[in-house]
């Protein structure tokens, strides 16, 4: 059965002071099989309602302030979900079913969160962007091995221009000689698109200081004979 998702999107902008804007958004989405509330503040999750466990869950990043809803939030959102799914029944009907538009997720970016160092923890992020309807199916794998322990993934951010963004991680220690890949499935893609991430190829490569220094030393060498050069020429047509 073909599903549909509506999203509601309420969006304030704090000013806190005369150069600094902050964006503050809360989504609510919902369809005949599952549903979605989440508060962001700067593009960061900051609460997400995670239905299937029945309680709130507070994603937040180690490096802001971190901050708590209310005890009544997640009743809240419950609630919510009965309003959005009466909505997104009357606009079926009124539309009548009218086809879901499609739009296939770039080439998604695969990177870590930290620079490389051989045996010490890290996370792999897999950043997927452009993509309608959300959300997007994400999977990674180990040296060819699928893997799901270590994983996760953040609930669809709204872009301006109506696709959606997700974020998937993976916890890893990079280990020399390992590969791994990040494969996303969406409705709109005939395959999965896969990005790889090769820890030899992606680790550390040796100081380039001295050869930099060498370079630039060599290069205000040439310079100055070529200046030198000039106006001695200059000087001769004069004499």
């Amino acid at each position: 059965m073909m599903k549909m998702r509506l999203l509601l999107f309420l969006c304030g902008v704090l000013r806190v002071s005369a150069d600094v804007l902050h964006e503050d958004i809360r989504i609510v989405g919902c369809s005949d099989s599952d549903g979605e509330e989440m508060y962001a503040l700067d593009g960061e999750e900051i609460w997400v309602a995670d239905f299937k466990q029945g309680k709130g869950v507070e994603p937040q990043p180690p490096f802001i302030d971190h901050m708590s809803y209310g005890e009544g939030i997640y009743g809240s959102a419950v609630a919510q979900q009965q309003i959005c799914r009466g909505n997104l029944k009357a606009d079926l009907h009124n539309y009548k079913n009218p086809p879901l538009q499609r739009d296939p997720p770039s080439t998604p970016m695969i990177y870590t969160r930290d620079d490389v160092e051989l045996g010490e923890k890290n996370i792999l992020v897999c950043h997927v962007s452009g993509f309608y309807p959300a959300p997007v199916n994400v999977s990674w794998t180990k040296n060819g091995q699928k893997v799901t322990e270590g994983t996760s993934i953040n609930v669809p951010f709204p872009n301006k221009d109506s696709t959606f963004t997700q974020i998937s991680r993976l916890d890893f220690i990079p280990q020399l000689g390992d590969i791994y890949s990040c494969s996303v499935d969406h409705p709109a893609l005939q395959k999965p698109l896969t990005r790889i991430w090769d820890v030899e190829l992606n680790s550390p490569q040796p100081s380039v200081g001295p050869d930099v220094f060498c370079g630039l030393g060599l290069t205000i060498g040439l310079l100055g004979v070529a200046v030198g050069t000039f106006f001695l020429i200059k000087g001769n047509e004069c004499s």
